[in-house]
C-alpha cells in the first residue's frame, strides 16, 4: 500500500497508498446505546486499512467502521510514524456493531476472507510489522471465539502454510487521519487499482473463489417460519406446546439433556443452526445447556416476566420458536447458561451434516 516500485506511472499513482499524515488521531470511542441496544466493538488488523472498511461497512448490523492504529507503544501516532514501523502499531479497523443483528463470530469469518493469515511479514505488497494481521479482542468471549475460529481455519487446510494471525488484547485504539476514512469511496479508481495490483484481490479469489460468494450467501441465508398449518402438522404436541405456546418440558425426561454425541442443534421449526455439542455442558438441571450459540444472529433475547419472575427468554430469530431461558451462572469463557428445551431442537450428528445441508458446520468438528 505504501512503497510500490512499479514502472508504470498509473500503477505508481494507484499504489502510493495511504499518503501523508492529515488530522490528529483520536483515542478509542466508547460503545453507544440506541433504543436499548448496547453496541459492541470489534478490532481487526488486516494490512492496509483501506481494504478493511468496505467488506464490513456493507454488513447489516454494522454501525460504523473506522481505520486507525493499535497494538503499539506510541500515543496518538501519526500515519508517518506508524508507517516507519518503529511504533509497534498495526494498521487496523475498529467496527461498531449491533450484536442483536450480527454476531462477533460472523465478523471474524468475514475478516478471514479479506487477508492472507499465513503471512508473518505484512500483507501482499505491504511489508513490515505495521502491516501484520491480528485480531484484537475486547473481552474474554471475543478471545475464545477468535481462538476457536483460528484453530478451525488452520485445521481446514485451506492454506498450505500455518495460520499465523495473532490474537491479542486491545489496549488503545487511535483513529487515523480523516483522509484515510472511506478512502474507497473518495478515490474508488485508486482504491480498486491498489487492491488488485497489490496482489490482495487475486490472492483472495484464488484461495476462496466461489466459496467467497457462497460464504456471503450463507451468511445472508434466511430460515423461514412455516405457516401455522404446516407447524401443526410438523410438530408433536410437546414440540408445539414448547415452541408455540412457551411451554416447558419436564427435566431429565427429554431427548437431549444427556446427549453426548457430536453435532449441531437446529430449530425444530425453521431449521436454523442454534447450538453445537462443542459448547454443551452438564448443568445438572436436566435440560440441554450451552455456554454460547453457534451464531448469535440466530438467537433473540426477550424479557420474560411470567410466573412472578423476571428472566431472559431465548427465541430463534427466524422461526420465532420459544427455546428456553438465559442465565448468568454458566462456565467460562462466557459465564452464560442457555437452558434450552429439547422439544425446541433437532439434533444433526456431525456425520450427517452433509446430507442434511449443513456442510459448512463440519469445520467445527475438525480435530
Amino acid at each position: 500500500m505504501k512503497s510500490l516500485a512499479f514502472g508504470v506511472t498509473v500503477l505508481v499513482v494507484a499504489f502510493s497508498a495511504c499518503g501523508s499524515a492529515g488530522s490528529d488521531a483520536s483515542s478509542e470511542k466508547e460503545g453507544t446505546s440506541m433504543n436499548g441496544t448496547k453496541y459492541e466493538k470489534a478490532t481487526f488488523a488486516g494490512g492496509c486499512f483501506w481494504c478493511m472498511e468496505p467488506p464490513f461497512e456493507k454488513l447489516d448490523g454494522v454501525i460504523d467502521v473506522v481505520p486507525g492504529y493499535t497494538g503499539g507503544r506510541t500515543e496518538d501516532p501519526t500515519y508517518e510514524e506508524v508507517s516507519s514501523g518503529t511504533t509497534g502499531h498495526l494498521e487496523a479497523a475498529q467496527i461498531t456493531y449491533d450484536p442483536s443483528k450480527i454476531s462477533y463470530r460472523k465478523l471474524v469469518d468475514v475478516f478471514w476472507t479479506q487477508i492472507d493469515p499465513t503471512d508473518q511479514g505484512g500483507q501482499f505488497v505491504d511489508r513490515g510489522p505495521q502491516y501484520e494481521t491480528a485480531i484484537f479482542y475486547h473481552n474474554d468471549e471475543q478471545k475464545a471465539i477468535a481462538e476457536e475460529s483460528k484453530a478451525a481455519l488452520d485445521r481446514s487446510k485451506r492454506y498450505d502454510k500455518p495460520v499465523v494471525t495473532r490474537i491479542r488484547p486491545l489496549t488503545a485504539f487511535y483513529e487515523a487521519e480523516d483522509y484515510h476514512k472511506d478512502f474507497y469511496k473518495k478515490s474508488p479508481v485508486r482504491y480498486k487499482s491498489y487492491k488488485f495490483f497489490s496482489g490482495r484481490e487475486p490472492f483472495l479469489e484464488k484461495i476462496w473463489g466461489a466459496d467467497r460468494e457462497a460464504g456471503r450467501a450463507e451468511a445472508e441465508q434466511v430460515y423461514k417460519k412455516p405457516s401455522p398449518e404446516e407447524i401443526r402438522q410438523k410438530l408433536t404436541p410437546v414440540q408445539y406446546n414448547v415452541t408455540q405456546q412457551c411451554g416447558t418440558e419436564p427435566p431429565f425426561q427429554n431427548d437431549y439433556w444427556n446427549n453426548k454425541r457430536e453435532g449441531i442443534y437446529v430449530d425444530v421449526v425453521s431449521g436454523e443452526p442454534l447450538f453445537s455439542s462443542k459448547e454443551k455442558f452438564d448443568s445438572g438441571t436436566g435440560w440441554p445447556s450451552f455456554y454460547r450459540p453457534i451464531d448469535k444472529d440466530n438467537i433473540v433475547e426477550r424479557t420474560d416476566s411470567s410466573h412472578g419472575m423476571v428472566r431472559t427468554e431465548v427465541r430463534s430469530a427466524n422461526g420465532d420458536s420459544h427455546l428456553g431461558h438465559l442465565f448468568d451462572d454458566g462456565p467460562e469463557p462466557t459465564g452464560l447458561r442457555y437452558c434450552i428445551n429439547s422439544a425446541s431442537l433437532r439434533f444433526i450428528p456431525k456425520e450427517d451434516l452433509d446430507s442434511e445441508g449443513y456442510s459448512e458446520y463440519k469445520i467445527l468438528f475438525d480435530d
